[in-house]
């Protein structure tokens, strides 16, 4: 090749070249706003590396687990994925030693942030109050506290923040939104916990079903206010703030009971929001119909960048449960069949979100094949150069 064909060549393959290894940053930047929850309680679902590339294909940069996978956490390295980790409930008490804590974030949190992993968040325990685990609720602070403190040991406070998420069963009153209060068997223990988040600046975050209400009352609440379609909504006599959907309401009296332990200052995020596909015969409304409106619904609000009545200036921030149905949960037929998609990486039904799940024959990781087009971009730059 004549030496003016290389350098057009090689003008051509530089800019791709520098896209190829930009590709993170661009998948980042166009990411939907949306997270979701990644269960695996299941014995079908694809490889964390499959995985990785269906969420990138879809564009979700956001991944809440309920651990700590490290066959996840390796498979998303370098793809700007941000994730929130979790320390289940029977580990919560020995969190309460700092150098239990401290043990913990070495063996499941420091490797990977230093491999590169976006990790942004601890969830220590989930739905805690909900039970009546006294020894698990009264050890949920002081586990927090130490594994606070051991992140600020390890250099990573700041970085990474702690905080739990709650059921919406912690609340007493949630109608109407201005009257939100905390249970009062759980407000010596919120009290203090919401201090804690003020002073880390860590948000409170809340799993909220507006498909429970319907299922156990389906008579009397309104399908179309739970699945944010056209209704004539409903008004909080106190603020005279108009809500049109179920969960927006929820959260503004989450936000109510925080204000009336006296912060103002701290956000509230949906750690978990969905709605079955499939459910037992007294499982009111659990329908492909119903789950694809609410989940296709809430996208579109979230997209708009909407908040709240309360907070309207503030967008809400929301992992959708969950990417696939687990057939191994216990409880109704509900549990298993909360996914956006199939094990085998089809839609449960249509939302908008089309997605590529490789074969599984394909082996090579994301990190792997950003490398290997990079290789060839370089390898092709030099012979055009030479």
């Amino acid at each position: 090749m004549a030496p003016e064909a290389r350098r057009a060549v090689a003008l051509v393959l530089i800019p791709i070249l520098v896209l190829l290894m930009a590709g993170q940053v661009l998948r980042v930047a166009e990411a939907l706003s949306i997270g979701v929850n990644y269960g695996q309680i299941a014995n079908n679902l694809p490889s964390p590396a499959r995985v990785s590339c269906l969420l990138r294909s879809l564009k979700i940069s956001k991944v809440k687990l309920f651990d700590a996978d490290p066959h996840v956490l390796r498979a998303f390295l370098g793809t700007g994925v941000e994730f929130v980790v979790g320390i289940g409930n029977e580990a919560v008490p020995a969190m309460v030693s700092p150098s239990a804590a401290q043990a913990w974030l070495q063996l499941h949190v420091v490797p990977h942030l230093g491999a590169g992993a976006r990790i942004t968040s601890i969830t220590v325990g989930n739905e805690v109050f909900k039970g009546n685990d006294t020894v698990l609720q009264a050890s949920l602070l002081p586990a927090m506290r130490s594994v606070h403190q051991a992140l600020g040991t390890l250099g990573l406070q700041g970085r990474v923040n702690v905080t739990t998420a709650h059921s919406l069963d912690i609340m007493a009153v949630s109608y109407p939104p201005s009257a939100g209060a905390f249970h009062p068997t759980a407000v010596p223990h919120v009290q203090p916990f919401l201090s804690f988040l003020s002073a880390t600046r860590a948000p409170f975050l809340i799993n909220c079903y507006p498909y429970f209400a319907y299922k156990d009352d389906p008579a009397r609440v309104p399908l179309e206010y739970v699945l944010f379609q056209p209704n004539a909504g409903v008004t909080d006599p106190h603020t005279r703030l108009t809500y049109d959907n179920m969960l927006y309401a929820q959260v503004d009296a989450v936000y109510a009971a925080i204000q009336a332990l006296g912060h103002t200052d701290i956000d509230v995020k949906i750690s978990e929001t969905g709605w079955p596909s499939l459910g037992d015969p007294h499982e009111a409304g659990a329908t492909p119909e119903n789950a694809g409106t609410y989940i296709r619904n809430l996208l579109r609000r979230i997209e708009m960048k909407q908040g709240t009545p309360l907070r309207p200036q503030v967008p809400i921030d929301v992992y959708v449960f969950a990417l696939f149905n687990e057939n191994l949960k216990p409880g109704p037929a509900s549990e298993r069949n909360y996914g956006l998609f199939y094990p085998d990486g089809t839609p449960v039904y249509n939302v908008g979100l089309r997605g590529y799940l490789p074969p599984m024959a394909s082996h090579a990781g994301p990190q792997q094949m950003i490398h290997l087009f990079a290789l060839i971009a370089i390898a092709s730059v030099a012979f055009a150069l030479s």
